[in-house]
């Protein structure tokens, strides 16, 4: 379940307005929302590293972890890989999938597994290890045991006889957040829920968001009192989740 954009704005506005502190546009609330979007989602993958050094509780709800990982699963997906053997003729490569299995358009974010055949994880190595491995009678990849090089958004693949069949897992980039509207006849701002783009965190994370925009409209409208009070509740908030 998503969080719905038009609840954050208007309770960040309620919140601003209730002192007579000031008042968020909204493009500044869109551009601040996809900021504090991002922040949040790529924070997860630390927090997931560090919980994986840490002793889990084995309970029900309880499992950090596991948590965390349902968070970064809202975003995980998959595609095939396009093989391209014209912009460098002598080095072929496959690119990444700009659309998903679903036929979603997407951004992609980070990479996950590569397979190969559907069945057959491809090994990823870095330069070094990638042409000595190739090079070698001995430890020289087949088809059976693939191995790839991931450089400059390009995935190269041995041997070079695997030219298609190329599947990645992957963690595609949120989608920009917008709290559409139409002008109405007095000039106010009116939500538009047709082109609207509600945040595609968790919904557990509501909170959160509703803070960390506020930190930054506190910036936005210089009110040191707005940042300091919500920069404290975050601050406040990062401490019980890791406590």
């Amino acid at each position: 379940m998503a969080i719905n954009v038009n609840t954050v704005y208007q309770t960040v506005l309620m919140i601003l307005n209730k002192e007579q502190r000031g008042y968020m546009t909204p493009t500044e609330f869109n551009k601040v929302a996809t900021q504090v979007q991002l922040e949040i989602f790529e924070k997860y993958f630390e927090d997931l590293n560090q919980q994986l050094r840490i002793p889990q509780v084995d309970t029900d709800y309880a499992d950090r972890q596991e948590n965390i990982d349902e968070k970064i699963a809202i975003f995980k997906t998959f595609g095939p890989a396009v093989y391209n053997n014209t912009t460098l003729p002598n080095n072929p490569f496959f690119t990444l999938p700009t659309t998903d299995a679903y036929g979603n358009s997407v951004t992609f974010y980070r990479l996950g597994n590569v397979l190969y055949g559907r069945d057959r994880f491809v090994q990823r190595l870095d330069r070094h290890d990638f042409y000595y491995v190739d090079r070698s009678k001995l430890t020289r990849p087949t088809k059976i045991n693939p191995i790839y090089l991931y450089e400059n958004h390009k995935l190269f693949i041995k041997p070079d006889t695997i030219t298609s069949d190329i599947q990645i897992d992957y963690v595609r980039k949120p989608s920009d957040v917008n709290w559409s509207f139409n002008v109405g006849s007095l000039g106010q701002y009116e939500f538009s829920s047709d082109n609207s783009t509600d945040f595609e965190l968790h919904i557990s994370e509501q909170a959160e968001v509703i803070l960390k925009i506020l930190l930054y409209a506190g910036i936005i409208i210089k009110d040191p009192q707005i940042v300091q009070a919500a920069a404290a509740q975050v601050q406040a908030e990062e401490i019980n989740k890791k406590s």
